[in-house]
């Protein structure tokens, strides 16, 4: 059985509920028609603010007109118990209770064929300018300028009674929404007197496209939009270097590729990634359904599946995550040493375990947060302003590669004194990936409470992660941090390119991300709706997963 949708769609589905959605396609979202297009310009205005833009949606209830990206539409829903509206742009159907966009698969049906015969009537129109063509006129056309011919009819030099037309009336696919257009002298020579801005308003944004919502889908989404402008995982996929052996439509490695062609084709309209979601409901049965997930969970499950799915240089499949040569290992895979110091002997051993993404504790989270010293060494570390007292990210690495004593009830087996002892633990660094993911634990779940941890986060544009790693153990002593960075040293140095953020509760929310384009323009991605933001906006976001890509790679 498929899985549930959205529940609060039935309370819509009575009467003539389908004849009235028709309707609103017709008059107010594709409008085939001049006389539903006029229409639609007068009356489509936001009944609050009179605005025409801000991303318009209808109430589906009331037919009320309103802003979502000032919320208008969302006080009406309140206020009137409203719970769907409708896109007017895209036509998709956003739930007010689930607060997201859904997918239903009748109004899916309906959007499709009302959309089907607006694009059918704006063709027909096209084609019934005149009713007689001259035989005569035809052969010439391929030889004359069709400007001579789209702007007006001619009669015939030949003597019949019929009128010269353009051929594009009568051939489906040409003509039928634009005319051709020749640049004159003046154009040509704008043209080449500015040939930066041009090469800029065609390129700057390739990669950057909206993905749909098919219903509580932005953990998706985000995610989806953090990997696509991941540097190297992208030269991958579009330098065709995939050789599945698998079903080309089971393998969720063939789809990330052809997700890349889709990414960076030029396209500008959203995507809608259902063969996407289908794959991860196959292979990831745990995030099957249409409930909310968690996009940190999406990212591992996600990372899992295209792990097994690719295969190294030998061809042997990639079943070790210690010895695997595929595109996620050699991106993502980190090595996490652990030492274990025997308290009474000295004795350590250590351990080093692959790892995909760090798990950071927040203050305020149940887990006691160890006590820093604000200002001072802590504030100045990897450039993080930030005003005395607040959290920032070099805290929450000095905190988990800090010491930490396991106590009486969790001695371990010394190897060198033959019996259990206490020890302390400590976390480093051993190897560094090439994308580091850190996830800020905001969401807590335990047996007497459940919620989401707000703190505010600071983290910098730059980060350097040599204070974390083995080799530099030696500088912390008594858990407290010693600076020693080097400012020449380059090679453990990270660059954010991508910041997942979560809007919302623990029950009911919203996942978004910021990405970075090129080197100091960003991004907002909000499902199928992308903004310009400013740096300001990212550093100033919440933060749930932060994405560094190193700024100087070793090739072995």
């Amino acid at each position: 059985m498929s899985p549930a949708g959205c529940p609060h769609v039935n309370g819509f589905k009575v009467d003539n509920w389908k004849q009235n959605l028709r309707v609103i396609y017709q008059c107010f979202v594709w409008s085939g028609s001049a006389e539903t297009r006029k229409r639609k310009a007068k009356s489509c205005i936001c009944h609050m603010c009179g605005a025409h833009l801000n991303r318009l949606h209808s109430c589906l209830y009331c037919v009320f007109f309103a802003c979502f990206a000032k919320k208008h539409i969302h006080e009406h829903a309140k206020s009137k118990r409203h719970n769907l509206a409708i896109d007017l742009l895209y036509g998709g159907i956003y739930c007010f209770m689930c607060q997201d966009y859904i997918y239903d698969k009748d109004m899916e049906q309906i959007a499709k064929e009302e959309q089907r015969k607006a694009w059918k009537m704006q063709g027909m129109k096209a084609h019934s300018r005149t009713t007689q063509c001259c035989i005569h006129t035809m052969p010439k056309l391929r030889d004359v300028s069709l400007e001579r011919y789209s702007s007006r009819s001619k009669g015939c030099s030949e003597g019949c009674n019929a009128l010269n037309v353009c051929m594009c009336l009568f051939v489906p696919g040409i003509g039928e929404k634009y005319s051709t257009w020749e640049p004159t002298k003046r154009e040509l020579e704008l043209l080449r007197h500015n040939p930066k801005r041009r090469r800029i308003t065609s390129n700057c944004t390739i990669g950057l496209r909206g993905l749909i919502n098919l219903g509580n889908t932005c953990f998706m989404n985000c995610i989806v939009q953090a990997l696509t402008h991941t540097p190297l995982l992208r030269d991958f996929f579009l330098s065709d270097r995939h050789k599945c052996e698998m079903q080309s439509n089971s393998c969720l490695v063939c789809e990330m590729s052809q997700l890349f062609q889709e990414f960076y084709s030029g396209h500008r309209s959203p995507h809608i990634p259902f063969r996407l979601l289908h794959l991860v409901w196959t292979h990831a049965r745990h995030l099957a359904g249409y409930e909310q997930q968690d996009a940190h969970e999406f990212l591992i499950a996600a990372l899992d599946v295209l792990h097994r799915h690719c295969k190294d240089d030998n061809g042997k499949k990639a079943n070790n995550p210690n010895h695997c040569n595929c595109i996620i290992d050699q991106i993502f895979t980190g090595g996490l040493q652990s030492d274990v110091t025997c308290q009474v002997c000295h004795g350590v051993s250590t351990t080093i375990d692959p790892f995909w993404d760090i798990s950071l504790d927040l203050p305020g989270s149940s887990t006691p947060f160890w006590p820093l010293s604000p200002g001072g060494d802590g504030s100045a570390l990897n450039g993080e302003s930030h005003t005395t007292g607040a959290t920032t990210l070099t805290d929450c690495l000095r905190r988990f590669t800090r010491p930490e004593h396991l106590g009486s009830s969790a001695k371990i087996k010394c190897s060198g004194c033959h019996s259990y002892q206490e020890s302390t633990k400590q976390l480093t660094m051993k190897k560094l990936p090439i994308v580091a993911c850190f996830h800020l634990k905001r969401f807590e779940h335990s047996a007497k409470l459940r919620r989401k941890i707000t703190t505010y986060v600071s983290f910098p544009l730059e980060l350097d992660m040599t204070p974390f790693m083995a080799s530099s153990k030696e500088s912390r002593m008594n858990g407290q941090y010693q600076q020693t960075v080097d400012p020449f040293n380059n090679d453990n140095k990270y660059s954010l390119f991508a910041v997942v953020n979560h809007q919302g509760t623990l029950e009911s929310g919203h996942y978004t991300t910021f990405i970075r384009q090129h080197k100091d323009q960003w991004f907002k991605c909000d499902d199928a709706i992308i903004t310009k933001a400013s740096i300001k906006d990212v550093l100033d976001s919440e933060g749930y997963l932060l994405f560094y890509h190193k700024q100087f790679l070793e090739y072995e």
